[in-house]
């Protein structure tokens, strides 16, 4: 699953030197990190024109807190290739005034010319970012109060339930909605349920991934338990097969 979704976000690297990406945290990305890593140090990949925003950041942490995404991007992705400073982005946690930074940060991206991918991966109730249930499919960049859900989930990267934030600044919906390409990942079992629900299921901003449907160019990297209640999981590799083989023979 990291394997083909590095080689998509490489693919567009290499077309596109100058790309914006949209960048994801947690623990799925991880892999697709990894081996992009690889790619810099074998392949030599380059990243010195490429543009980031990442999707969200928690609301009270600085950049040096152990579990900020500043810090979990930095150790996990940006030191280990050639990005430049001043092009990467991530939503300021401490942002004296949450509103201006918001609109700065859509204005910001408005200017680099919009992400050509944003890598996405998928909470257990379907959410996108920090976009609970019930956010709007329109919304734009701002400040979330995160579910009891998602703070039980996310407590243990934290010393108990009690220290994690309970505000997040994320990218909205309908700012996700503007990328041109969006690279949707998930694994394990547990991801199932939101998976078949956001792309199966109707659209509703109760599971806000099911936005991804409105959305001309979305691919889904999935490995098999994360894919295991899809309905129609043997037709989409299907397609995957003849899209393949007609790539192949245009190649010839």
């Amino acid at each position: 699953m990291s394997k083909k979704a590095a080689s998509i976000i490489a693919g567009q690297i290499r077309s596109k030197p100058s790309s914006v990406l949209g960048l994801a945290t947690g623990s799925t990305p991880l892999g697709t990190y990894k081996e992009l890593i690889k790619m810099h140090r074998k392949e030599g990949l380059d990243f010195s024109r490429v543009t980031t925003f990442n999707l969200d950041e928690y609301y009270g942490l600085g950049p040096d807190h152990p579990q900020s995404y500043h810090r979990f991007m930095e150790e996990n992705f940006f030191s280990k290739i050639n990005a430049k400073k001043r092009r990467v982005h991530i939503p300021d946690g401490l942002t004296k005034n949450v509103g201006a930074f918001c609109l700065r940060y859509e204005e910001m991206i408005k200017q680099s010319g919009g992400v050509d991918i944003q890598l996405l991966g998928i909470g257990r109730d379907g959410h996108l970012g920090f976009n609970e249930p019930g956010s709007s499919l329109g919304s734009r960049t701002r400040v979330k109060t995160l579910t009891e859900e998602t703070v039980r989930d996310n407590a243990r990267f934290f010393s108990g339930q009690e220290k994690v934030p309970k505000l997040a600044i994320t990218m909205g919906v309908g700012t996700i909605l503007d990328a041109k390409k969006l690279l949707l990942i998930a694994s394990g079992q547990v991801k199932a349920e939101a998976v078949r629900d956001s792309v199966e299921g109707p659209v509703t901003s109760s599971v806000t991934a099911s936005a991804l449907q409105l959305h001309p160019h979305v691919t889904c990297v999935l490995d098999e338990p994360a894919s295991r209640l899809l309905a129609q999981k043997y037709y989409y590799m299907y397609v995957e097969k003849v899209a393949e083989t007609i790539e192949a023979e245009a190649r010839i």
